[in-house]
């Protein structure tokens, strides 16, 4: 049985755990629901206490690369500019899906955030979530985010765990593990789906976007979005960032004590920085690569790779 918007009548809940008990008595015990909706952390708590046990929850995101790649030429740039949900990247023309994304945010903020339960001023949510995408990829700064909105903090912090609850913001952290290092503390702050990001902007087709401040930042978000959907379950993910300039994008521990160290670069002729192998010797990183636009896997020194993204999403996947 297919339930949608289960958020919306979360006392089923309940009912489904003696329904589902009752099964497993008869040793029917898996695979008899399949329950749908929006985030919402309430929801979330509600499941985890009445049925816990019970339920498997999976996070389904937008199309990623590996779904669509095979779809258009352009599969790359399509993704990166239109975003992955599905009417947006199946829109017969950019001006349609920056049209879709347009109505999709006012909707989301105007209905679906007030009806999960927060109660926020869709406006002043609407121009913090602009402000999160003119920041993109960003350490998080509450206090100037909080004196452009006239709001506290305390506020900030609020309106910033609601969008990350709901799956439209992430939180990367960073990695902590050299304790013999002075290391950046505060998490760095991305509009998870590229797509939104450029609505918010009023980006509405790639040369709009390359002629943009934000298009370094929103393909580093775009890669780091992807990857993190292919890698497989339990891998952990940062970023590492010194106050002296050493700075990795992405650290994935992709096995246990094996690092994956990744700089992104929009440049069809990727240098790493100093910063990123200074970084690497730091965390003994035990791969290095540089995520770039093109469609060529090379090396760049004895240790690095350039590598496309859809390569690297196929030897990060499972």
């Amino acid at each position: 049985m297919i339930i949608d918007e289960i958020q919306r009548a979360p006392g089923l809940f309940q009912v489904l755990r003696g329904i589902i008990d009752q099964w497993r008595r008869r040793g029917i015990r898996t695979g008899e629901f399949l329950l749908l909706g929006s985030a919402s952390m309430d929801l979330l708590q509600q499941s985890a206490g009445t049925l816990a046990g019970r339920i498997a929850c999976l996070e389904l995101t937008p199309f990623i690369l590996p779904e669509v790649e095979n779809l258009a030429a352009d599969a790359v740039d399509r993704l990166w500019v239109r975003g992955g949900f599905p009417d947006s990247y199946l829109a017969a023309d950019d001006i349609a899906s920056f049209q879709w994304r347009t109505a999709f945010i006012q909707t989301y903020l105007e209905r679906d955030i007030p009806a999960l339960g927060p109660r926020v001023p869709a406006e002043t949510l609407h121009r913090f979530w602009r402000m999160l995408a003119y920041n993109q990829g960003q350490l998080l700064n509450a206090a100037r985010l909080a004196a452009s909105l006239g709001i506290s903090g305390q506020i900030v912090a609020r309106y910033l765990d609601i969008l990350v609850d709901l799956l439209l913001v992430r939180r990367l952290q960073p990695w902590t593990g050299n304790l013999a290092k002075r290391l950046i503390r505060s998490p760095k702050v991305f509009v998870r789906d590229t797509g939104i990001v450029h609505a918010l902007l009023g980006l509405t087709d790639r040369e709009q976007l390359l002629g943009h401040p934000v298009a370094g930042s929103s393909w580093e978000g775009f890669v780091i979005e992807n990857l993190l959907a292919a890698i497989p379950a339990g891998a952990a993910a940062w970023f590492y960032r010194t106050p002296a300039g050493a700075e990795i994008h992405l650290l994935l521990e992709h096995a246990p004590r094996r690092l994956w160290a990744i700089e992104v670069k929009r440049s069809l002729d990727p240098q790493p920085s100093k910063g990123f192998h200074l970084a690497c010797e730091d965390v003994g990183a035990a791969r290095r690569f540089i995520v770039y636009p093109g469609s060529e896997r090379y090396r760049l020194d004895r240790s690095t790779e350039a590598i496309p993204l859809a390569v690297l999403l196929r030897e990060a996947a499972p």
